[in-house]
């Protein structure tokens, strides 16, 4: 069954601005890494389940800023434009 025009275009404005929220979460986790802000970079890498602990990590980060990036969008569709 195929999507009507406007229900492809819903579907798509909600993926742009999830992968807006991705985008952000990777960035925001590599930078928390990098910078090993609290320690948290060191402590990750430095454990026997790193790469458990990486998942959870940017799970956690891609669920959080995606949901908001994608609140956002749904939010600013009823900003008054001039």
């Amino acid at each position: 069954m195929p999507l009507q025009p406007q229900e492809r275009h819903a579907v798509l404005f909600m993926l742009r601005h999830l992968a807006y929220g991705l985008t952000g979460a990777l960035t925001f986790g590599v930078s928390l890494l990098g910078l090993d802000v609290g320690g948290i970079g060191t402590l990750v890498l430095a454990s026997d389940q790193w790469a458990l602990n990486l998942a959870l990590l940017f799970a956690g980060l891609f669920i959080t800023f995606g949901s908001v990036a994608m609140g956002v969008g749904v939010m600013s569709l009823a900003e008054d434009r001039y």
